[in-house]
């Protein structure tokens, strides 16, 4: 069964993206956000990128114009009633995520459905179990900026619906024209189990004033041909979200590679969250 009706929960930077890729797809997509306010700036945040990609070159003002009229957008979840595919992208802590996929899973109406997560590090299992349909659920984590990054994991749990994953699967890869990759349900899955320990040690590297920041950032673009330096990642996923995938990893593996640097926990608490806040490792205005 095709899937043409999508729902985002969450219109933050990851939300908007994934929902601007199932738009310009022809998807018929809803975000749902906590307050109309919230609703209409992801609305507005959408809007703006497709103008940049027309801008750019990368689409026509029709197809900006169908990716709008594929869009709406609501403060209230009751509005996912129909939708065959639920992504959820809130906040990175395992609470709030098995409260929101409790309400989720009240409100949507169809057995066949799929309700997915975007976590970037949270088991699946976790959260699936505050569902009544464990078998409809799975991660499915893209990657920022969405309408650019190539890649969805899909993560499969060990009661998951193989049926269901390949409908998934599908959706990712002959609809938003992502590739996908399959990973097992442990934290971090297959990206970020080995993306963030290499981000830990360039802060532990900094903490202990063994280079620059931007020694370290130029060394890892010059040397190993990264689009972007560890701190400058860091800061652009958020110092916050950074640290929540920490201590899911150390929930999961108790292993010191994945232990957040005091400098990162620091930061977070004095309200340095990179890119979003204003201020991270760098600056931004």
């Amino acid at each position: 069964m095709g899937i043409t009706r999508v729902g985002i929960v969450g219109g933050g930077q990851m939300g908007s993206g994934i929902a601007e890729v199932c738009a310009k797809a022809g998807t018929e997509v809803i975000v749902v956000e906590i307050s109309d306010e919230l609703a209409e700036r992801s609305k507005g945040m959408i809007t703006r990128s497709l103008g940049k990609a027309v801008d750019r070159g990368k689409l026509d003002d029709a197809g900006r114009d169908a990716a709008l009229a594929n869009l709406a957008v609501s403060s209230n979840i009751a509005d996912l009633v129909d939708r065959e595919l639920v992504i959820e992208t809130v906040v990175e802590n395992l609470e709030v995520k098995r409260e929101l996929f409790g309400r989720i899973d009240a409100v949507v109406e169809s057995d066949d459905a799929i309700l997915a997560s975007n976590t970037s590090s949270i088991p699946i299992t976790q959260i699936a179990s505050a569902t009544t349909r464990p078998g409809s659920v799975m991660g499915m984590h893209f990657f920022n900026p969405a309408p650019i990054m190539p890649l969805v994991e899909v993560i499969s749990t060990v009661v998951v619906d193989p049926a269901q994953v390949e409908r998934a699967t599908a959706f990712a890869s002959d609809v938003l024209g992502k590739t996908v990759v399959q990973a097992g349900d442990r934290a971090g899955f297959i990206v970020n189990k080995l993306l963030c320990p290499y981000i830990f040690e360039a802060i532990r590297m900094y903490e202990d004033g063994f280079a620059t920041r931007e020694d370290i950032d130029a060394a890892m673009v010059a040397g190993a041909g990264y689009p972007m330096g560890p701190l400058t990642l860091s800061d652009m996923i958020g110092n916050d979200t950074m640290l929540a995938v920490a201590e899911a990893f150390m929930a999961e593996y108790e292993d010191p590679r994945f232990a957040a640097p005091t400098l990162l926990k620091r930061m977070v608490e004095a309200g340095l969250l990179g890119r979003k806040s204003g201020e991270g490792f760098y600056e931004y205005k």
